[in-house]
């Protein structure tokens, strides 16, 4: 029952800001949500805690290079 109450105030802390951005890139996330003030402040943050590092094995670098056993240690 306190919800409105807690919008108000969420809103009151919101500050209201003009962008520019192209026009093909707000199509695409138009298609994520009818709000994209929410995607962009969401991406913000998430590049301001230094971006979404996912720890699972679709993500992990591998090295470009893998280093050469020494001699002797072939598998030949």
């Amino acid at each position: 029952m306190n919800e409105p109450a807690a919008n108000s105030e969420q809103l009151s802390n919101k500050v209201k800001l003009s962008i520019q951005m192209d026009a093909e890139l707000l199509d695409q996330i138009s298609h994520l949500t009818n709000d994209p003030s929410k995607v962009i402040e969401v991406a913000v943050r998430q590049w301001l805690r230094g971006g979404a590092r996912r720890d699972d094995d679709l993500t992990r670098t591998l090295q470009r290079n893998p280093p050469v056993p020494p001699r002797g240690e072939w598998n030949d």
